[in-house]
Protein backbone atom coordinates (compact mmCIF):
# COMPACT_ATOMS: atom_id res chain seq x y z
CA UNK A 1 0.00 0.00 0.00
CA UNK A 2 2.59 2.78 0.63
CA UNK A 3 3.96 1.60 -1.90
CA UNK A 4 1.13 2.12 -4.12
CA UNK A 5 0.47 5.48 -2.86
CA UNK A 6 4.09 6.38 -2.94
CA UNK A 7 3.70 5.50 -6.98
CA UNK A 8 1.21 7.36 -7.39
CA UNK A 9 2.18 10.88 -5.93
CA UNK A 10 5.15 10.39 -8.44
CA UNK A 11 3.40 10.26 -10.98
CA UNK A 12 4.79 11.63 -13.99
CA UNK A 13 2.05 12.66 -16.35
CA UNK A 14 0.99 15.07 -14.11
CA UNK A 15 4.04 16.63 -13.42
CA UNK A 16 4.55 16.37 -17.66
CA UNK A 17 1.34 18.21 -17.43
CA UNK A 18 2.26 21.18 -15.29
CA UNK A 19 5.51 21.63 -16.14
CA UNK A 20 4.92 21.92 -19.61
CA UNK A 21 1.74 24.09 -19.61
CA UNK A 22 3.17 26.54 -17.62
CA UNK A 23 6.41 26.51 -19.49
CA UNK A 24 4.44 26.64 -22.23
CA UNK A 25 2.36 29.78 -21.61
CA UNK A 26 5.24 31.52 -20.29
CA UNK A 27 6.70 30.75 -23.72
CA UNK A 28 3.77 32.32 -25.50
CA UNK A 29 3.80 35.42 -23.32
CA UNK A 30 7.22 35.74 -24.42
CA UNK A 31 6.97 34.95 -27.77
CA UNK A 32 3.79 37.39 -28.43
CA UNK A 33 5.51 39.93 -26.51
CA UNK A 34 8.48 40.13 -29.29
CA UNK A 35 6.60 39.49 -32.24
CA UNK A 36 3.91 41.94 -31.24
CA UNK A 37 6.97 44.57 -31.00
CA UNK A 38 5.81 46.30 -27.91
CA UNK A 39 9.58 46.92 -26.67
CA UNK A 40 9.98 49.33 -23.87
CA UNK A 41 11.97 52.30 -24.64
CA UNK A 42 14.93 51.09 -23.01
CA UNK A 43 14.89 47.50 -25.50
CA UNK A 44 18.60 48.18 -27.51
CA UNK A 45 17.24 46.08 -30.24
CA UNK A 46 14.97 48.34 -31.95
CA UNK A 47 15.79 49.57 -35.30
CA UNK A 48 17.49 52.84 -36.51
CA UNK A 49 15.10 56.07 -35.46
CA UNK A 50 13.92 58.58 -38.03
CA UNK A 51 17.36 60.95 -36.63
CA UNK A 52 19.50 58.44 -37.96
CA UNK A 53 18.30 58.06 -41.06
CA UNK A 54 18.05 62.13 -41.65
CA UNK A 55 21.74 61.97 -40.38
CA UNK A 56 22.68 59.35 -43.39
CA UNK A 57 20.71 61.22 -46.23
CA UNK A 58 21.91 64.39 -45.07
CA UNK A 59 25.61 63.11 -45.21
CA UNK A 60 24.98 61.26 -48.26
CA UNK A 61 23.63 64.82 -50.16
CA UNK A 62 26.98 66.28 -48.31
CA UNK A 63 29.07 64.01 -50.08
CA UNK A 64 27.29 64.79 -53.39
CA UNK A 65 27.29 68.76 -53.37
CA UNK A 66 31.56 68.28 -52.21
CA UNK A 67 32.16 66.12 -55.43
CA UNK A 68 29.85 68.21 -57.48
CA UNK A 69 31.90 71.70 -56.48
CA UNK A 70 35.02 70.28 -56.77
CA UNK A 71 34.81 66.99 -59.00
CA UNK A 72 31.89 66.31 -61.13
CA UNK A 73 28.80 68.15 -61.77
CA UNK A 74 25.77 66.96 -63.15
CA UNK A 75 24.61 69.68 -65.91
CA UNK A 76 20.96 69.63 -67.46
CA UNK A 77 20.75 70.62 -71.05
CA UNK A 78 17.95 73.31 -70.75
CA UNK A 79 17.86 74.33 -75.01
CA UNK A 80 18.78 72.60 -78.32
CA UNK A 81 22.03 74.87 -79.21
CA UNK A 82 24.58 71.97 -79.09
CA UNK A 83 22.55 69.46 -81.03
CA UNK A 84 23.03 67.25 -82.26
CA UNK A 85 25.79 66.27 -80.12
CA UNK A 86 23.94 67.18 -76.79
CA UNK A 87 19.94 66.71 -77.05
CA UNK A 88 17.60 68.72 -74.86
CA UNK A 89 16.82 66.85 -71.49
CA UNK A 90 20.63 65.42 -71.97
CA UNK A 91 22.31 65.47 -68.47
CA UNK A 92 26.30 65.49 -69.05
CA UNK A 93 28.70 65.07 -65.92
CA UNK A 94 31.22 68.17 -66.28
CA UNK A 95 34.65 67.19 -65.39
CA UNK A 96 35.45 70.07 -63.63
CA UNK A 97 39.81 68.56 -62.49
CA UNK A 98 40.17 68.73 -66.66
CA UNK A 99 41.85 72.35 -66.38
CA UNK A 100 42.74 72.24 -62.78
CA UNK A 101 46.75 71.47 -63.02
CA UNK A 102 48.15 73.20 -65.91
CA UNK A 103 46.22 71.90 -68.78
CA UNK A 104 43.89 74.61 -70.37
CA UNK A 105 40.51 74.37 -73.07
CA UNK A 106 41.44 73.31 -76.13
CA UNK A 107 39.71 73.76 -79.75
CA UNK A 108 37.09 71.35 -79.90
CA UNK A 109 36.36 70.72 -76.32
CA UNK A 110 32.93 71.01 -75.33
CA UNK A 111 32.94 72.96 -72.28
CA UNK A 112 30.33 74.65 -69.49
CA UNK A 113 31.27 78.59 -68.76
CA UNK A 114 30.07 81.29 -66.58
CA UNK A 115 28.91 83.75 -69.12
CA UNK A 116 28.60 86.54 -66.33
CA UNK A 117 30.72 89.66 -67.90
CA UNK A 118 30.81 87.99 -71.81
CA UNK A 119 27.26 86.51 -72.39
CA UNK A 120 26.00 88.14 -69.27
CA UNK A 121 26.46 92.07 -68.36
CA UNK A 122 25.49 91.30 -64.99
CA UNK A 123 24.18 88.32 -62.37
CA UNK A 124 20.37 88.50 -62.35
CA UNK A 125 19.07 89.78 -58.79
CA UNK A 126 17.51 86.49 -57.28
CA UNK A 127 15.84 86.10 -53.61
CA UNK A 128 18.25 84.38 -51.33
CA UNK A 129 16.33 81.35 -50.09
CA UNK A 130 15.04 80.06 -53.58
CA UNK A 131 18.62 80.98 -55.33
CA UNK A 132 20.49 78.84 -52.59
CA UNK A 133 17.91 76.05 -52.89
CA UNK A 134 17.94 76.17 -56.97
CA UNK A 135 21.82 75.85 -56.63
CA UNK A 136 21.62 72.72 -54.33
CA UNK A 137 19.42 71.03 -56.92
CA UNK A 138 21.13 72.72 -60.34
CA UNK A 139 24.74 70.91 -58.23
CA UNK A 140 22.68 67.20 -58.42
CA UNK A 141 21.60 67.79 -62.36
CA UNK A 142 18.29 67.93 -61.00
CA UNK A 143 17.06 71.46 -62.31
CA UNK A 144 18.35 73.63 -65.32
CA UNK A 145 21.46 75.23 -64.75
CA UNK A 146 21.85 79.10 -63.52
CA UNK A 147 21.00 81.68 -66.20
CA UNK A 148 24.72 82.61 -66.36
CA UNK A 149 25.94 79.35 -66.96
CA UNK A 150 26.44 77.84 -70.84
CA UNK A 151 27.58 74.81 -72.50
CA UNK A 152 29.67 75.48 -75.88
CA UNK A 153 32.12 74.22 -78.54
CA UNK A 154 35.94 76.10 -78.18
CA UNK A 155 36.33 77.01 -81.92
CA UNK A 156 39.49 79.74 -80.71
CA UNK A 157 41.47 79.56 -78.31
CA UNK A 158 44.00 82.61 -77.53
CA UNK A 159 46.12 84.34 -80.47
CA UNK A 160 43.48 82.32 -82.91
CA UNK A 161 42.04 84.06 -86.37
CA UNK A 162 39.00 82.57 -86.61
CA UNK A 163 37.18 83.77 -89.82
CA UNK A 164 33.71 83.11 -91.27
CA UNK A 165 33.47 82.34 -94.31
CA UNK A 166 35.87 81.67 -97.04
CA UNK A 167 34.54 81.61 -100.76
CA UNK A 168 33.85 78.01 -100.00
CA UNK A 169 31.65 78.79 -97.37
CA UNK A 170 33.50 77.27 -94.62
CA UNK A 171 34.91 78.23 -91.03
CA UNK A 172 38.99 78.83 -90.83
CA UNK A 173 41.27 79.18 -88.33
CA UNK A 174 44.80 80.45 -88.97
CA UNK A 175 43.93 80.27 -92.30
CA UNK A 176 42.90 76.19 -92.56
CA UNK A 177 39.39 75.53 -93.10
CA UNK A 178 37.68 73.44 -90.60
CA UNK A 179 35.62 70.47 -91.72
CA UNK A 180 32.88 70.61 -88.83
CA UNK A 181 31.09 66.95 -88.66
CA UNK A 182 29.66 67.73 -85.86
CA UNK A 183 27.42 70.81 -86.59
CA UNK A 184 23.97 69.78 -87.42
CA UNK A 185 23.22 68.89 -90.65
CA UNK A 186 21.70 71.50 -92.92
CA UNK A 187 23.00 74.11 -90.92
CA UNK A 188 25.68 76.61 -92.02
CA UNK A 189 28.77 77.14 -90.12
CA UNK A 190 27.42 80.85 -89.47
CA UNK A 191 24.68 83.08 -91.21
CA UNK A 192 26.37 86.32 -89.42
CA UNK A 193 30.14 86.42 -91.15
CA UNK A 194 32.73 87.77 -89.16
CA UNK A 195 36.69 87.87 -88.85
CA UNK A 196 38.25 88.06 -85.11
CA UNK A 197 41.60 87.08 -83.46
CA UNK A 198 40.93 86.05 -79.59
CA UNK A 199 42.92 87.80 -77.31
CA UNK A 200 44.86 86.11 -74.85
CA UNK A 201 43.16 84.03 -71.91
CA UNK A 202 40.22 83.80 -74.23
CA UNK A 203 38.20 81.53 -75.97
CA UNK A 204 35.85 82.32 -78.57
CA UNK A 205 32.88 79.44 -78.77
CA UNK A 206 30.16 78.70 -80.42
CA UNK A 207 27.42 75.93 -80.60
CA UNK A 208 26.81 72.94 -83.13
CA UNK A 209 23.40 73.72 -83.74
CA UNK A 210 24.39 76.82 -85.24
CA UNK A 211 21.01 78.09 -86.13
CA UNK A 212 19.62 77.71 -83.14
CA UNK A 213 23.07 78.78 -81.05
CA UNK A 214 23.22 82.38 -79.06
CA UNK A 215 27.13 81.81 -78.81
CA UNK A 216 30.53 84.33 -79.26
CA UNK A 217 28.98 85.72 -82.57
CA UNK A 218 25.80 87.43 -80.70
CA UNK A 219 27.84 89.25 -78.50
CA UNK A 220 30.38 90.77 -80.93
CA UNK A 221 29.32 93.90 -79.82
CA UNK A 222 29.40 93.32 -76.54
CA UNK A 223 32.23 94.59 -73.92
CA UNK A 224 34.64 91.40 -74.43
CA UNK A 225 33.59 91.19 -77.83
CA UNK A 226 31.32 87.69 -77.04
CA UNK A 227 35.06 86.50 -75.92
CA UNK A 228 35.02 84.10 -72.93
CA UNK A 229 37.95 84.24 -70.08
CA UNK A 230 39.35 80.69 -69.68
CA UNK A 231 39.08 81.42 -65.74
CA UNK A 232 35.37 80.94 -66.37
CA UNK A 233 35.47 77.82 -67.47
CA UNK A 234 33.44 75.77 -65.13
CA UNK A 235 34.90 72.50 -66.64
CA UNK A 236 34.88 69.73 -69.98
CA UNK A 237 31.47 68.30 -70.88
CA UNK A 238 33.09 64.42 -71.02
CA UNK A 239 30.20 62.03 -70.44
CA UNK A 240 26.30 62.20 -70.64
CA UNK A 241 25.23 59.97 -67.84
CA UNK A 242 21.18 60.27 -68.61
CA UNK A 243 19.31 59.00 -70.33
CA UNK A 244 20.35 55.66 -70.48
CA UNK A 245 19.84 55.23 -73.62
CA UNK A 246 22.49 58.19 -74.32
CA UNK A 247 24.94 56.98 -71.48
CA UNK A 248 28.33 57.53 -73.29
CA UNK A 249 31.38 59.48 -73.88
CA UNK A 250 30.62 63.21 -75.17
CA UNK A 251 32.85 62.48 -78.56
CA UNK A 252 35.68 64.17 -79.16
CA UNK A 253 37.22 65.60 -82.81
CA UNK A 254 39.45 66.00 -84.99
CA UNK A 255 38.61 68.36 -87.19
CA UNK A 256 41.05 71.09 -85.66
CA UNK A 257 44.03 68.60 -85.77
CA UNK A 258 45.57 70.45 -89.02
CA UNK A 259 44.85 74.05 -87.47
CA UNK A 260 48.86 75.51 -86.88
CA UNK A 261 49.34 77.38 -83.99
CA UNK A 262 48.78 80.94 -83.94
CA UNK A 263 51.70 82.90 -85.27
CA UNK A 264 53.95 84.06 -81.88
CA UNK A 265 53.38 87.39 -80.37
CA UNK A 266 49.72 87.69 -81.44
CA UNK A 267 48.18 88.74 -78.50
CA UNK A 268 44.05 89.33 -79.93
CA UNK A 269 42.99 92.50 -81.19
CA UNK A 270 39.26 91.48 -81.20
CA UNK A 271 36.64 91.81 -84.53
CA UNK A 272 38.23 92.93 -87.75
CA UNK A 273 35.44 93.13 -89.73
Amino acid sequence: MDTEAHHTERDPSSDTDSSGTEEGSRSARVSGDSVSGDAGPEDPGRGPSWRRTALVGGLCVTFLLFLSHFVIQPFLIPSGSMEPTLQVGDRILVNKLAYRFGSRPARGDVVVFDGTGSFVREQPEENPVTGLAHDAAAALGLAEPDETDFVKRVVGVGGDRVVCCDKDGRLTVNGVPVPEQYVMLGDRPSSVPFDIVVPQDRLWVMGDHRSQSSDSRDHLGDPGGGMVPVDKVVGRADWIAWPFGRWTTVPGTDAFDAVPSPPAGAHGAGAHG
